[in-house]
C-alpha cells in the first residue's frame, strides 16, 4: 500500500521529575526534510531524534515540537564578578570626587552593572531526560506513520478510480481509431466528386488516405498508455517509496495523450482525450502527496 506524506503524531513520556511531550506533523516534500524545535539543553540529541524519524519516513517535510515540563533541566546558580565590581566602584567613586556628586552608590546600581552578575548552568546528568525525549519521539513518529498509512489507503482508492476511467476511455478510443482513416477516405471522395463529377483517380485517393493513416496512427500511443496504466497500478500495489515513480508515469501518460490529441483528426476522439486529461490532472494532484 502507498503512504501519504501528510499526518500528525503525538508522544508523551514522563518520570518523577519531568514530563516530555513531542508533537510531529508532516506535509508533502520532494525529499525528507526535518525542522526540530526543542529546548537548547536538548540539542545534543538532535541527531538521534533525526535518525529515529528517518527510519520511518523517507519523503516529506516533518515539523517536530518538543516541550518539557517539571524541574529545571539544568540547575542554575548566580555568580558575581567581584573583581569587575571593584573596578566599577572605583570608577564611580572617582567620578563622584571629580565632579562633586553627592549621590550614594545603591544596590540597584550594582544590579544594572553589565556582567557583574551572571547565571550559569550547573553540569548535571541529562541521560534520564534524553531517554524520555527519545521515547516520546518514537511514540509520535509511529502515530504519524499510522496516519500516513490510513490516508495512503484513501489516496490509493481514489487513484485507482481515476486510473480505471482512463483505461476505459483509452479502450473507447482504441475502438474508434480504425474508423479515422475510413472517414478521411470518404471525405476526400466527396470533395473530389464535387469538383470532377464522379471522374477521379481512385489510386490517388488511396495514396492520400495511406499518407493520412500513417500520420494519424495512434495505436502505439494507445498501447503505451495501457502499459503506463498497468505500471501505475502495479507500483501502487507494491507500495514502499513510489511517489517519484508515479509522478514520472503521470508525465509519460500526459505526453501520450497530447500526441493522440494532435494526431487524431476526429471530434469524438478529441473529446475522449479531454476527459482522459481531466482524470489525469486529478491523479497528478493526488500523486504529489504520495511518499
Amino acid at each position: 500500500m502507498i503512504k501519504s506524506m501528510t499526518g500528525f503524531g503525538r508522544g508523551k513520556a514522563e518520570n518523577q521529575q519531568y514530563a516530555v511531550t513531542v508533537e510531529m506533523k508532516s506535509v508533502n516534500h520532494r525529499f525528507c526534510e526535518m525542522n526540530i524545535r526543542m529546548p537548547r539543553q536538548l540539542m545534543e540529541i538532535e541527531d538521534k531524534v533525526k535518525k529515529i524519524i528517518q527510519t520511518y519516513i523517507k519523503r516529506g517535510r516533518v515539523e517536530v515540537f518538543v516541550t518539557v515540563s517539571g524541574e529545571g533541566m539544568a540547575p542554575k546558580k548566580l555568580q558575581a564578578d567581584f573583581h569587575l565590581l571593584d573596578q566599577y566602584i572605583q570608577v564611580l567613586q572617582g567620578t563622584k570626587e571629580k565632579y562633586k556628586i553627592s549621590d550614594d552608590i545603591k544596590l540597584q546600581d550594582i544590579l544594572h552593572m553589565t556582567d557583574v552578575l551572571t547565571t550559569i548552568e550547573e553540569e548535571t546528568d541529562q541521560t534520564p531526560i534524553y531517554d524520555l525525549v527519545l521515547q516520546a519521539v518514537n511514540q509520535a513518529v509511529e502515530q504519524l506513520v499510522q496516519m500516513r498509512q490510513i490516508e495512503g489507503e484513501e489516496l490509493q482508492e481514489d487513484l485507482f478510480s481515476h486510473l480505471n476511467k482512463i483505461s476505459r476511455l483509452r479502450d473507447q478510443i482504441f475502438q474508434l481509431a480504425p474508423s479515422v482513416s475510413e472517414q478521411y477516405k470518404e471525405k476526400i471522395k466527396r470533395k473530389l466528386q464535387e469538383y470532377v463529377n464522379e471522374m477521379f483517380d481512385e489510386q490517388r485517393v488511396l495514396t492520400e488516405v495511406a499518407i493520412f493513416a500513417d500520420k494519424s496512427d495512434i495505436n502505439e500511443e494507445l498501447i503505451r498508455i495501457q502499459s503506463h496504466v498497468s505500471q501505475f497500478a502495479k507500483s501502487m500495489n507494491e507500495g514502499d517509496l513510489v511517489g517519484r515513480k508515479l509522478d514520472f508515469l503521470v508525465q509519460e501518460l500526459n505526453r501520450e495523450m497530447n500526441t493522440i490529441g494532435a494526431k487524431a483528426n476526429h471530434g469524438e476522439i478529441a473529446q475522449y482525450v479531454i476527459e482522459m486529461k481531466s482524470e489525469l490532472e486529478r491523479i497528478k494532484e493526488q500523486v504529489q502527496n504520495v511518499e
